[in-house]
């Protein structure tokens, strides 16, 4: 990967939106699809325009640097990372760090060992994760992102054109169910709070009998509807995932329907928020005990060999 040309187009790319957000009375994330929707549009345009603008030049030279996937990806995830220096999400919509997305991508890699691989996403977000993968997993992946916000949406769509990824993206609410081919995984950075719909959540087993129940145990539930039988699941969710005040509703329903494969908790210092963990779901029984494992750091090299070591010898389906 060269970071020169990285660094160089995010120069560019930063530009544009500054301008586009100042032009449009906008904010960073709109002015960031209308960004990409221009480059896409004057990449396919025949003969370029007379008269050339900033705007137009900065696309340009970006074509001209010729990145790859990898390098695409590392620029977009640099500058939505600048955007949340400036105009920060909320929670539930901020990037999944790149880190969990390579733990994310171990564990896929040593769990399924099939050259080809369907993927559903609750949540996609800005993308992030699913480029991660899209760009590293080392099999050709069918990736499909249910996402309801709009904007999130138009975002992801954007960067995965430019990127001439296989992504496909439905604005959907996860929690609803649709009839789909079966995946081999799904995956979440799993939106955290209450649903707000009672008579959507009392048709789930993890519902609580008494509140809203917590969005983010129906997509746990939700997301077997989406498994084949002996697939697996990988989450990021709160620490305290099957400790908290609906916990026991989760654990017994995981109980019945399937088992803990792993949980692997993560530094505090990752989130501004409680503690999260990574949680691996498998859809039947277990073949295995829980493998339980602290990662004290996302960027020591031993730490992580020796949680990839444990996790490989340990962990199987």
């Amino acid at each position: 990967m060269d970071m020169e040309k990285v660094a160089q187009g995010f120069e560019w790319i930063v530009a544009n939106i500054n301008t586009l957000s100042e032009k449009l009375d906008t904010d960073f994330y709109d002015a960031f699809v209308e960004q990409n929707g221009q480059f896409l549009d004057e990449e396919n345009q025949k003969a370029p325009t007379e008269e050339l603008t900033e705007l137009s030049v900065n696309n340009q030279k970006l074509r001209q640097l010729q990145l790859n996937k990898q390098e695409w990806q590392k620029l977009f995830q640099f500058v939505l990372l600048k955007g949340s220096q400036v105009a920060p999400l909320q929670a539930n919509h901020a990037m999944t760090p790149d880190a969990i997305g390579l733990i994310f991508n171990f564990i896929i890699e040593h769990l399924n060992k099939n050259s080809e691989l369907r993927l559903i996403e609750f949540g996609s977000g800005t993308g992030n994760l699913a480029q991660t993968l899209l760009v590293n997993l080392q099999k050709k992946v069918e990736y499909v992102g249910f996402e309801v916000d709009d904007l999130l949406l138009d975002l992801s769509a954007s960067m995965a054109e430019i990127m001439e990824s296989s992504a496909e993206y439905m604005q959907i609410d996860a929690v609803q169910k649709r009839l789909m081919e079966p995946a081999d995984v799904v995956v979440s950075d799993l939106p955290i709070g209450f649903y707000p719909d009672d008579s959507v959540a009392k048709n789930f087993e993890v519902a609580s009998p008494q509140g809203h129940t917590f969005a983010h145990h129906l997509l746990i539930e939700q997301s077997f509807n989406y498994l084949k039988e002996g697939a697996f699941a990988i989450f990021l969710a709160p620490e305290d995932l099957l400790t908290s005040a609906q916990g026991p509703l989760l654990k017994n329903w995981i109980s019945q329907h399937g088992s803990i494969m792993a949980v692997i908790t993560l530094p505090s210092s990752l989130f501004n928020a409680d503690a999260k963990a990574i949680y691996v779901l498998k859809k039947g029984p277990a073949a295995h005990a829980t493998f339980a494992h602290p990662l004290s750091s996302l960027t020591d090299r031993e730490s992580l060999a020796a949680f990839m070591e444990e996790f490989t010898k340990n962990v199987k389906l």
